[in-house]
């Protein structure tokens, strides 16, 4: 009975948002990016899509979500927004991440790229335009992975902590106690493995096009390179999502240490009571502005 009803809830709910879309005025990047997709699949095999369109994908959206954040560090209005105005970027330590970023981008994370070809094969995964998801379902598509990974994220991120494997995986990540965004995949191999994982529980279980990998790809990197930028901006969009973690949510994580292990949002690190000290932290740091006001 409780099925049938969320089944009618789910049902209803659809209905509606595609009343509210058909509503919308025509979106006029629609023709053009119908016709480049086509093109893509008149003119590349689905190994290459997969495998070659993924990695662009991946690294062009990864160095271009984090030049904002780069560029912040030359502009003087911008450092009122740093959380820890104490701990400025230094061209060493964005040096030393590049490198790391590079090996583990090409020597871990591009061998699993080169299996998404065949996940799609052997899940019959379409690539076609005609069988692409609405911008509503893809979008819905991409929440459920992103409460899949901060899931997973949580749980093990809190188990690397543990005093007996910390030192050896994810301190590592740690290196950096005042984040910045392009430390957001600085990590162990290992790590980069092990909370990777959660990224693609989400793929498995809720992929019905190929255009949700690269969707997914782009949520998940505008998000902990969000997290990770150091700064705190107002009018932030994230900021309107429920429920949110942001900048200020994960620095304190790299300042203190212990707490907040969620990647996305704050309901787990609520529920487990691991927020405490940032709770805390935040009082504290709210009275203290109260005062110089």
């Amino acid at each position: 009975m409780a099925t049938n009803e969320s089944i009618g809830i789910f049902s209803s709910a659809s209905l509606a948002v595609e009343y509210l879309d058909s509503l919308l005025p025509e979106n006029p990047l629609q023709e053009p990016f119908k016709n480049a997709w086509n093109y893509m699949l008149s003119n590349y095999t689905k190994f290459q899509i997969a495998t070659w369109g993924s990695l662009i994908v991946h690294e062009a959206l990864y160095f271009f979500i984090c030049l904002p954040g780069f560029l912040f560090q030359f502009i003087p209005y911008m450092r009122k927004y740093k959380i820890q105005k104490d701990k400025p970027e230094t061209w060493e330590s964005q040096w030393k991440c590049f490198k790391v970023l590079l090996f583990n981008h090409f020597c871990i994370q591009f061998p699993l790229i080169c299996g998404t070809y065949y996940f799609t094969e052997y899940f019959d995964i379409p690539y076609d335009w005609e069988t692409m998801p609405r911008w509503y379902m893809l979008l819905a598509r991409c929440f459920g992975c992103a409460v899949i990974e901060d899931t997973w994220h949580y749980f093990l991120h809190r188990l690397l902590h543990h005093k007996r494997i910390y030192k050896y995986i994810h301190k590592i990540h740690h290196e950096f106690q005042a984040p910045f965004g392009m430390e957001a995949e600085y990590a162990h191999p290992l790590e980069t493995l092990i909370l990777g994982t959660g990224f693609f529980i989400g793929i498995m279980l809720l992929c019905d096009h190929v255009i949700l990998l690269w969707a997914w790809v782009t949520v998940r990197l505008i998000e902990t390179i969000d997290v990770h930028s150091g700064y705190d901006i107002p009018l932030n969009p994230l900021h309107l999502i429920p429920f949110y973690a942001g900048s200020r949510h994960h620095d304190f994580h790299h300042m203190n240490f212990i707490g907040n292990y969620a990647s996305t949002f704050t309901w787990w690190d609520r529920i487990f009571g691991t927020d405490s000290q940032y709770n805390a932290y935040n009082e504290k740091r709210k009275k203290a502005e109260k005062k110089t006001e």
